[in-house]
């Protein structure tokens, strides 16, 4: 048989397109947009870093991690629209951000709940912090980890704060959170609700007489500058769930998800140790300016406290379970 140059040249330039069409279509890399609203030099922004290095490193060519830090893409009010819409497939916003998806991850803000940060960790490796990651899926949100920014302490323009009473009457900043709003309330101190950015100015004013934050942020806003006492309580934490959509998630090939999970716990490790280092470092600065007092709190003090807030674990026990608060308690103890 016969064919012509012209019909051979023909299918040799069909079949070299489509060759050259695969190879790129092999070779254009999965985008994965990490979008967040803090600045690169913090931990969660040191985290998304992190990422981005060891998931490129794991999938060379297969992956392009883009970090958009200081709320480049979307603000805190707008990226979790984004994440679900899959305008961008992975963001960590603030464990108070999930009450109205799960009320169930409400426990992270029980006051006095975790004695310490090593308590909250053996909590959320268990297998009851690691359900929590799953516990949005029906929702579309799959956790991924938890980062931390640091162990929360309570300040206020006043002479002491060492027990409950003390903050009796106060006006103090919060997150918008159903539970810490209900911690105040239930000291009998009147919880504000203030954007971040807000929140040095009122407490240099007067609008607020206090506020509770990790030693990075206080040290970071200039806190201490406004502030005459800030207390070790250590009441609990301010942490982050990195989260991506549940349906982009699923629909990765398994060696690449793997791939990711491998470079997420990387990032994890890092994230939370920068955090920890953080805190140290800024609780001795802030010691150092001697514009604040630190006051320490004993055994007997924490008690007081945690005593006057048990009646918020007993109001938000039907909506988180039993189950987990048990849990959490039982983390206190090292195994």
């Amino acid at each position: 048989m016969k064919f012509s140059t012209t019909r051979i040249a023909a299918s040799l330039g069909l079949s070299l397109t489509l060759g050259l069409a695969a190879i790129t279509a092999q070779a254009a890399p999965t985008v994965i947009k990490f979008s967040h609203v803090v600045a690169e030099n913090t931990p969660k922004g040191q985290g998304a870093l992190k990422f981005k290095e060891l998931a490129e490193a794991a999938l060379p060519g297969q992956v392009e991690v883009q970090v958009f830090p200081n709320s480049q893409l979307f603000g805190d009010g707008k990226e979790m629209e984004a994440l679900l819409l899959g305008d961008v497939q992975i963001i960590a916003p603030s464990l108070a951000k999930f009450d109205r998806y799960t009320k169930k991850v409400q426990i992270f803000d029980l006051p006095f709940l975790f004695d310490d940060m090593a308590a909250l960790d053996r909590f959320q490796a268990g297998p009851a912090g690691q359900s929590l990651l799953d516990s949005m899926k029906s929702k579309g949100i799959q956790g991924l980890a938890y980062w931390h920014n640091g162990m929360k302490q309570m300040s206020t323009n006043k002479d002491q704060l060492v027990r409950p009473e003390d903050i009796k009457g106060l006006k103090f900043r919060i997150q918008s959170s159903d539970v810490l709003e209900a911690q105040f309330r239930q000291l009998g101190a009147n919880p504000q609700k203030l954007a971040f950015s807000e929140v040095y100015q009122a407490l240099q004013t007067g609008v607020v007489d206090g506020a509770e934050n990790p030693w990075s942020n206080i040290y970071s806003q200039k806190f201490h500058e406004v502030q005459k006492t800030i207390a070790v309580t250590n009441h609990g934490a301010l942490d982050y769930m990195v989260i991506t959509n549940s349906g982009w998630w699923d629909g990765l090939p398994e060696n690449v998800r793997d791939a990711l999970k491998k470079a997420m716990a990387g990032a994890t490790e890092h994230a939370n140790k920068l955090a920890a280092e953080i805190n140290d470092r800024d609780q001795q600065r802030i010691a150092e300016a001697g514009k604040a007092k630190i006051q320490t709190l004993s055994k007997e003090d924490v008690a007081a406290w945690r005593t006057a807030m048990h009646p918020v674990w007993e109001k938000f026990q039907s909506g988180i379970g039993k189950d987990l608060i048990d849990a959490a308690q039982a983390s206190n103890q090292p195994s």
